[in-house]
């Protein structure tokens, strides 16, 4: 699957021949995906089985909880963030308890490093958000960190961009790429926010071989079925609970409490245990809203499958 729109699938066959239109009403597919269609191209009729996948929560409508494939069967997923604002260390760790359960390996982009004097202080800052992964610094318009990105899509790898509008994305899709594909559009003054200027989530074919998925700025970072994602995304926290006095030790006041002695100390910050423990009960809220929304299907005779990131 190489491009999405509303109704209609963009299937690449070949290297060598234009993509295939097939209508996708019904199927849920997403970029990535490795499809079957009829032989009259009518239509999806198979997706087999992912072996990654990165899935949010797509809307809050009514009592539904929807999952939203973003893109599948990916290698990386390089989570993008502006160095011309102080990027948003709580949307972060959204999308690194996203990005681990994806099944791809996470790494962080700092993008319009040509911007700004000294990116260090920010990648210090950023160290203790996303530990144990990559963070790199790019710029798509001097071509600064660009090679090294192209370095994760060796071997055949297949990458995705994912990031707010207004964080260079198209601009650093446009050099990863090698010429002017996407078009870029300019960035409000004051927050920073710039236009969607990638209207549709594609699959694009890098000269160096490999693979990128562009897709659509996110703005809402909402947590679908968690694995492991958010013990990856704060394994420090994890880490000091196993050395808790308690095994259902709720990290408030108990003694011997091991996490509570590392934000006394200046160890651990208590907006990121704060942070850690609101996406503990946002998953488990939305689990008992899944089993809720199972067992009204069940009572109506109508089973229907739960959805599991990184499988269809």
């Amino acid at each position: 699957m190489s491009r999405l729109d509303r109704g209609w699938s963009s299937v690449l066959v070949s290297l060598d021949e234009p993509p295939v239109r097939v209508r996708n009403i019904g199927a849920d597919v997403a970029v990535g995906d490795f499809v079957v269609f009829g032989a009259d191209e009518e239509r999806v009729e198979h997706v087999l089985d992912r072996h990654s996948a990165f899935v949010r929560r797509a809307s809050f409508e009514g009592n539904r909880a929807e999952a939203h494939t973003i893109a599948a069967n990916i290698d990386v997923v390089m989570l993008l963030h502006g160095l011309t604002s102080p990027p948003n260390q709580r949307r972060l760790e959204r999308e690194l308890v996203l990005a681990w359960d994806s099944g791809a390996r996470p790494v962080v982009v700092l993008t319009k490093v040509d911007l700004v004097d000294d990116p260090a202080p920010t990648l210090a800052a950023l160290h203790d958000v996303a530990p144990g992964v990559d963070i790199l610094v790019a710029s798509g318009i001097t071509g600064d960190g660009v090679e090294v990105l192209r370095g994760y899509a060796a071997s055949n790898a297949t990458i995705a961009l994912l990031g707010a509008s207004g964080v260079g994305k198209s601009t650093l899709v446009n050099s990863l790429v090698r010429h002017g594909r996407m078009i870029t559009a300019e960035v409000r003054e004051g927050d920073q926010r710039g236009r969607h200027t990638t209207t549709a989530s594609e699959l694009i074919r890098l000269v160096e071989g490999g693979w990128l998925i562009d897709t659509p700025g996110v703005r809402a970072v909402s947590l679908w079925s968690s694995g492991r994602g958010i013990e990856n995304a704060f394994a420090d926290v994890f880490e000091l609970m196993d050395h808790c006095r308690f095994r259902d030790c709720k990290h408030d006041n108990e003694p011997d409490c091991a996490v509570s002695a590392a934000v006394a100390d200046g160890r651990l910050d208590p907006k990121r245990l704060d942070s850690m423990k609101r996406l503990v009960a946002e998953e488990a809220a939305l689990e008992a809203e899944q089993r809720a929304q199972e067992k009204a299907l069940d009572k109506r005779g109508v089973r229907k499958p739960r959805a599991v990131p990184g499988r269809h």
